[in-house]
């Protein structure tokens, strides 16, 4: 241990302090584009279903995954019906994430899966 660890340590009731997680370990997003939706789409909390054309950005924060959808090409993003899933680790997000790439395929007015196991 360097002095400035052993002082460190002194000052924390003889603990060694740990170091800030890093900022990025804690969200992640992913994307996929151009999917075609089954029939009756996906539902929405802002406009009912939408179908077509379609993309999903789902973005893993605060150990819940937010599932999003717009038209391919769109500006205009909506909240999937059901949306934020939990999801307490950054595998089980992208987990829902690819669920609801699968839901948007088989339509239905698919709203947002819930985390495996659940």
């Amino acid at each position: 241990m360097s002095e400035q660890q052993q002082g460190a340590a002194a000052a924390h009731g003889g603990r060694p302090t740990e170091p800030p997680a890093d900022p990025r370990a804690s969200w992640a997003t992913w994307t996929t584009q151009s999917i075609i939706s089954g029939p009756g789409g996906v539902t929405t909390a802002e406009v009912g279903p939408i179908s077509g054309d379609l993309t999903v950005h789902t973005t893993w924060v605060d150990a819940e995954a937010r599932l999003t959808v717009q038209y391919t090409g769109a500006l205009d993003w909506y909240t999937v019906a059901g949306s934020p899933v939990p999801a307490g680790d950054e595998i089980t997000a992208r987990a829902i994430h690819q669920a609801m790439v699968n839901a948007v395929k088989a339509g239905r007015g698919a709203g947002a899966p819930s985390a495996p196991g659940m």
